[in-house]
């Protein structure tokens, strides 16, 4: 009997299924957020601050269960850890349509945040890493540009459509249909951790990559405990906490910064929709740069265009045209496309893959605990302040503080 094999290689479709499921992790979970809380504060007389503090609880939840979610992906395979962990984050969008108290509120995306730590980049990152040696920055950033397209997709269907036709609490349930409709499908009948599992071998194997020491399952790397005894670990840890900080805490607030500069809502949103769109190009423009130069300086370049970004926000005002926004937009989406490759790819270079959903887990606690803490923070010295002056300076400062972390890491040598 002879075996008929498909012309096409596998690992592309493992890459659009990881696309499919960063566009829609994020697109419902992260870039739909701050369209909630114009809506929930006039409906439910919330703060602004109670509002973000949703967010806060939502990225501290992700980063408490990703280590975790990266151990069940090491051991037991993505297929379904995936699929589970998007039904919890339905359960959770159930929760938050019914909310009307702010435990309920935050014990909502709580459960969303917990779900997402297993459906998103961790464990789709790994997938793509297992299939792919050759140009893996490239396909690593055609995976996270699911991310940005999230964002230029979900945020105006949300904004434009979805809030204003069935209002807030629908809107939840719908997003929650829509995590459970995508991922559990790609997840079960789509998605192979290893190459092996299809009868095949990673796409560029053998072309001279390196070997950290010698992995289970055929593959290569250390564990946590020895990548966290190493000063570059806290480094990356070091500038994705400052960074995103200062990342999270810019974008989710906005929206609400651009109404109350005068700006219509299609405005706010379709600058939303914007940065997706920007970061979707530039996560493939950055995993390109990853496979030309070190991953340090190519996360360098684009922390230097976040803070520009927010030097354009520091100098909109009432009486600024709505270029400024899109300005602000394009150079905060291409900014912010930096963060998912190089992240990827400064943990498997690193690190190597063996390990990978544990450390890359770890350093997920990091750019959780600041895109957790940046929107709040922002989001009080607002209702302190009334105005977002002494917020933006602190951006830039923070942003200054991540490139000098990145760039002094360097690549640690291990013992075979």
């Amino acid at each position: 009997m002879v075996t008929r094999r498909s012309p096409i290689f596998y690992g592309y479709w493992i890459l659009v299924a990881a696309f499919l499921c960063n566009m829609v992790t994020y697109g419902c979970g992260f870039y739909a957020f701050s369209l909630f809380v114009t809506p929930l504060q006039h409906d439910l007389g919330w703060g602004r601050g109670d509002v973000m503090a949703g967010f806060t609880v939502f990225f501290m939840m992700t980063g408490l269960i990703s280590p975790q979610a990266g151990r069940l992906v090491d051991r037991h395979g993505a297929r379904v850890v995936m699929a589970v962990f998007a039904v919890v984050v339905a359960v959770g969008f159930v929760l938050l349509s019914m909310a009307s108290q702010l435990w309920q509120y935050y014990l909502g995306y709580a459960i969303v945040g917990l779900g997402m730590a297993g459906t998103g980049p961790l464990p789709t990152s790994a997938v793509v890493s297992n299939w792919f040696e050759k140009n893996r920055g490239t396909v690593v950033g055609l995976t996270a540009s699911g991310v940005g397209v999230g964002g230029l997709v979900l945020a105006p269907f949300v904004g434009g459509v979805l809030l204003p036709g069935i209002g807030w609490s629908h809107t939840f349930l719908v997003l929650g249909a829509l995590c459970v409709g995508v991922v559990v499908p790609l997840a079960l009948f789509v998605i192979r951790t290893h190459p092996e599992e299809k009868g095949t071998v990673a796409h560029g194997s053998g072309e001279g990559t390196s070997r950290v020491s010698n992995g289970a399952g055929g593959v290569s790397g250390v564990t946590l405990r020895v990548a966290i005894g190493t000063a570059v670990f806290w480094f990356i840890v070091a500038t994705y906490v400052v960074s995103h900080f200062a990342q999270v805490g810019a974008i989710q607030n906005q929206v609400p910064f651009f109404e109350d500069a005068g700006f219509p809502v299609a405005v706010s949103a379709g600058a939303l929709g914007a940065v997706g769109l920007s970061s979707a190009f530039a996560k493939f423009g950055f995993g390109w740069l990853c496979d030309r130069i070190q991953a340090r300086f190519a996360l360098a370049i684009g922390l230097g265009l976040q803070l520009g970004a927010v030097l354009v926000l520091m100098g909109i005002s009432s009486d600024s045209p709505a270029a400024m926004a899109w300005l602000y937009a394009v150079l905060m989406g291409v900014g912010i496309g930096s963060w998912l490759p190089t992240m990827s790819m400064l943990v498997s270079g690193y690190f190597g893959l063996a390990h990978y959903g544990a450390i890359f887990g770890a350093v997920t606690i990091a750019y959780s605990v600041g895109s957790a803490v940046g929107p709040l923070v922002a989001g009080k010295m607002y209702d302190s302040a009334g105005n977002y002056e002494a917020v933006f300076v602190l951006f830039l400062i923070l942003f200054i503080v991540s490139i000098v972390s990145i760039l002094v890491s360097r690549r640690p040598a291990f013992r075979q």
